[in-house]
């Protein structure tokens, strides 16, 4: 696996039509995107990068607004004036900048040099477990992002558990599944919701002190789903 120039962190590629789709793993919820010199971050924080030396972002999705998920810093630094911040309602309040998306709502963002454009839609993200739904409450209206270009689909999901709004989420083909308990989801959890999202690759993201190996017994069997393990540190 290579290393991307512009971060020195594990990195990913895939083929995306008319390019490459490179994703960066900066670190626990911190992802990084590139498609050509189109630049996308997802909640991105200090603690996983020196955003001082990356790349201005194109675009930036912000999933809800704790700490970990929202550093306003990262993002004065890493934005430029085109930069696109989109958020969820309440980090948009915490921030006081950037672009509202509710659920179910959808933004298409031009794509320069590809003739085409990128989709993103919110999707929720929150807890549904006894005694941990005070983390993540549906009412806030947390965020996951469906990003779909190129023929591609990806699902971000955000701070979640397997929430029933997952079996509504069409084709995916790349999923990056939190799993770090009691936060989000247990590897059990994340392996269910993997049954029926049913994307060809599967990322555990966010797992801290989890055991992410356990998700590769718990879907052994599942042989259409790829499960890739990335450092996230």
């Amino acid at each position: 696996m290579e290393k991307a120039k512009s971060f020195n962190k594990e990195t990913d590629y895939f083929n995306a039509g008319s390019g490459t789709l490179a994703i960066s793993f900066l670190g626990h919820g911190s992802l990084a995107m590139e498609l050509g010199d189109f630049v996308i971050y997802i909640d991105p924080v200090s603690d996983y990068g020196i955003f001082s030396k990356y790349p201005k972002a194109d675009l930036i999705l912000v999933t809800h607004e704790h700490a970990d998920h929202l550093d306003a810093g990262v993002i004065k630094t890493l934005s430029k004036p085109a930069t696109r911040l989109i958020l969820s309602p309440p980090a948009r309040t915490k921030l006081g900048a950037g672009e509202i998306l509710h659920h179910g709502q959808k933004h298409n963002i031009l794509l320069p040099g590809w003739n085409s454009e990128i989709e993103i839609e919110a999707v929720p993200a929150y807890n549904i477990s006894q005694g941990r739904t005070h983390f993540h409450p549906k009412e806030r209206g947390d965020n996951g992002y469906v990003l779909s270009f190129a023929g591609l689909s990806l699902y971000v999901a955000g701070d979640t558990e397997d929430i029933p709004e997952m079996d509504g989420l069409g084709h995916i083909d790349i999923a990056f599944l939190p799993m770090n308990q009691p936060y989000t989801m247990l590897p059990e959890q994340a392996a269910n919701a993997a049954r029926r999202i049913r994307p060809k690759i599967l990322y555990p993201y966010h797992f801290g002190n989890t055991d992410a190996a356990k998700l590769l017994s718990l879907l052994e069997k599942d042989k259409e789903i790829e499960i890739r393990i990335r450092k996230l540190n």
